[in-house]
């Protein structure tokens, strides 16, 4: 019989496009991929390094792990693995640790699942890091997460990503163009580009070759791929041309994840953002003129070193006057060898988190008021294969998360709804369909 392994991803997108690029490694290899519930001979957990207590996650994940399998073989990789090897490999029941670039060789250096009384480290130094490797999800029948972009050459006070991740570089076109025919060709319905730093796309050795809007004016001539997301696009980056072209797009689809960060200039500066507060708005602002219903997500940072009550009422008071659609409210935590953890200014706990909570409720007034908005209006859902008490859930081009009464006949498959209530749990909810299917 195979040999089994079972994945866990810690963090964001990329990490999963990462991990199923991995996965099929290990399927060529001879392996078997199961769930992580079931008794596998290797457990392989792709780690964070952004949200906290990346070191407490990680102990549990192989605490678990060896619950389920006590004999097997722990592989760690992923940002944390980069940045903490030593620390890492400390735990106990790990094995391997490997870093950003070696990771896409782990078949290499698993011939032997025999554990040893010694972890074993494979990790250099970030800066010999500068091969792009591709890499794209798979397992889910209706969308793809498609890695465009890695690294970053960003030096914000507060991030480790250029540490973990490297310099900034990029697939070529013509590579992203044959990977998402590959995609097409499966019946995924949905692409979202995801990479570090995604506006950036291009660079390759070092020099740049093409323009993020170059990628997507290419993109929009596949066949076969009904939607293609924009994962998160630092606001510098999204030019005028973007935000036109998508609103003539039948392809694209009329949603962006925007980093903001704060709403004050004063802490943007000291985050070393590369825009203002007034760039922000305008990019919001042209959004709206050409796609009103465009769905506008935000990420933004409470409590950063030198934050005052002053500077985070000016960050609420912008969020609120902005017309987005919901936030991803992070709480602003020190990291090791950033400049952001030397600085003067540290926000007390308490603070941050009663920062944290009048955010989280801003962005559920925020999402109810776009839902809200939607009401009434008649809309393409493309529907997933998740399914719990009874209903299926599926997300309109502009992101309203619709659920409807389990039918195994709409697993991906796009179908024209009318919004017609929000349920008690915010999700949109409707309960007839249009007759015909969407083609």
């Amino acid at each position: 019989m195979n040999k089994k392994v079972a994945f866990y991803t810690l963090g964001c997108k990329l990490n999963f496009s990462e991990s199923s690029a991995i996965g099929r490694q290990f399927n060529d290899a001879g392996f078997d991929t199961v769930s992580f519930t079931d008794k596998a001979d290797v457990y392989l957990i792709n780690t964070c390094s952004v949200t906290d207590h990346a070191d407490k996650k990680c102990r549990k994940v192989v605490k678990e792990a060896l619950k389920h399998s006590p004999n097997a073989y722990i592989a760690i990789v992923g940002c944390y693995a980069q940045l903490k090897p030593q620390e890492i490999s400390e735990i106990p029941g790990v094995d391997i640790v490997l870093g950003a670039a070696e990771k896409f060789r782990i078949i290499e250096y698993i011939s032997d699942l025999t554990k040893q009384e010694k972890t074993q480290v494979f990790n250099q130094d970030i800066s010999e890091t500068r091969d792009f490797i591709p890499s794209y999800s798979i397992g889910d029948r209706t969308r793809t997460f498609l890695k465009v972009q890695d690294g970053c050459d960003y030096t914000c006070s507060f991030c480790t990503i250029p540490l973990a991740r490297g310099a900034s570089r990029s697939e070529t076109i013509e590579n992203v163009i044959e990977q998402a025919n590959e995609i097409a060709h499966s019946g995924v319905k949905e692409i979202v580009l995801t990479g570090v730093n995604l506006g950036d796309f291009g660079i390759r050795n070092g020099q740049r070759e093409d323009k993020f809007f170059d990628l997507v004016k290419a993109l929009n001539q596949v066949e076969g791929i009904d939607r293609i997301r924009i994962s998160s696009i630092e606001p510098n980056l999204l030019s005028n041309e973007i935000i036109e072209f998508v609103s003539l797009s039948n392809k694209f689809v009329p949603h962006f994840h925007i980093p903001l960060q704060s709403g004050s200039n004063k802490i943007l500066g000291l985050m070393r953002r590369r825009y203002k507060r007034e760039l922000y708005a305008d990019r919001i602002k042209e959004i709206k003129r050409l796609m009103p219903d465009c769905c506008i997500g935000v990420d933004v940072i409470v409590g950063f070193p030198g934050e005052s009550r002053e500077d985070f009422l000016e960050t609420y008071n912008f969020l609120n006057e902005l017309d987005v659609s919901y936030l991803h409210v992070f709480t602003y935590s020190e990291r090791e060898n950033t400049d952001a953890a030397e600085m003067k200014g540290s926000v007390p706990g308490a603070q941050r988190a009663d920062r944290s909570k009048m955010l989280h409720i801003l962005s559920e007034k925020k999402r109810r008021g776009f839902y809200e908005s939607q009401l009434g209006k008649t809309t393409e859902v493309l529907f997933e294969a998740d399914h719990k008490n009874g209903f299926m859930h599926g997300f309109s081009r502009n992101y309203v998360k619709v659920k409807a009464p389990y039918d195994p006949l709409l697993i991906n498959e796009k179908r024209q709804v009318r919004l017609e209530r929000i349920a008690s749990d915010g999700d949109m909810e409707i309960t007839e369909l249009a007759e015909t299917f969407v083609h």
